[in-house]
């Protein structure tokens, strides 16, 4: 893949994970407080808390892998695998432009 193409992938994943994680702040109450029936006082909030900080660390875990993947390109290693070095094809890096492993070694990774 050449350089221009990979920037480009890298830099739409950027603004996705970006526009995604201003979305997450802009969370509110999806209900207001005179329609919550007695039973759900204050499980709903926890519940949106536990599913919100797990959508932060997603978001943070994917923001990581896009500045890891810019790190590649600079370095001229992107496109390879950080395992064993071996060429990660352009279809894999168009799916997902931060792929760090091939196929093969991501499903023997479980992942």
């Amino acid at each position: 893949m050449d350089e221009a193409h990979a920037k480009e992938l890298l830099a739409r994943e950027r603004d996705r994970v970006e526009a995604d994680i201003a979305a997450a702040g802009r969370g509110g109450p999806e209900e207001s407080d005179q329609r919550r029936e007695p039973g759900d006082y204050d499980s709903e909030g926890l519940y949106q808390d536990e599913l919100d900080a797990g959508l932060a660390a997603d978001l943070k875990d994917r923001l990581a892998a896009v500045e890891r993947a810019e790190e590649r390109l600079a370095a001229g290693t992107y496109g390879l695998s950080i395992l064993s070095g071996d060429q990660i094809p352009d279809p894999r890096l168009e799916a997902n432009p931060t792929a760090e492993f091939t196929v093969e070694e991501a499903e023997r990774r479980g992942g």
